[in-house]
């Protein structure tokens, strides 16, 4: 698939299944996140593959998360919470590692993560797999951070869960009306 076809077609998918990109895909994935726009080459993204496992634990990080958020929790919000962990069968979990002493603001380093997420959806997007960008309460949670082997300074800014999709957003025309100009 050309890239304008995997841009004008992307749609968060609404629910995603086995197989998740094998190894192969995978590191085109991940490569294709690397080679985002990044002012002052600082590579500012951290990628954390989940699966198996690895979402397992994701999930306890979660509930643990909500509980620590919210002390009286109900095993059924507990059991919900580690729910959202087992949507696709592969999560990468995005990460921001910033460098506030370097000449490049914060917020481009920030941004520079943005980018290698987008870059990864429409690589998936053209592989032929499904995904959804999330975040949530847990994506900013020390407990998570530290199970998913992160520095507690790191901003997670994307779950990016992967798979097959089983049923897929539809594309949302772009709004561009009254938010362009042209002198």
């Amino acid at each position: 698939m050309d890239v304008l076809t995997a841009i004008d077609s992307r749609a968060s998918a609404t629910r995603l299944a086995a197989p998740a990109p094998p190894t192969e895909d995978l590191d085109r994935i991940l490569r294709a996140g690397a080679r985002a726009p990044d002012h002052g080459r600082l590579a500012p993204w951290r990628f954390v593959v989940l699966e198996g496992a690895g979402l397992e634990q994701l999930a306890d990080a979660m509930a643990r998360a909500k509980r620590h958020a919210v002390p009286d929790s109900t095993e059924a919000e507990l059991d919900v919470e580690r729910s959202k962990a087992m949507r696709a069968p592969m999560i990468v979990a995005v990460a921001a590692r910033l460098n506030p002493t370097h000449k490049v603001p914060e917020i481009e380093q920030i941004l520079a993560v943005g980018a290698a997420v987008q870059n990864m959806i429409l690589t998936a997007r053209a592989l032929g797999y499904g995904t959804m960008w999330k975040t949530g309460n847990a994506a900013y949670s020390p407990i998570v951070k530290q199970a998913l082997g992160l520095d507690p300074a790191d901003g997670i800014v994307a779950f990016l869960y992967l798979g097959t999709a089983l049923s897929e957003g539809l594309p949302r025309e772009p709004a561009l009306e009254g938010r362009v100009s042209r002198p």
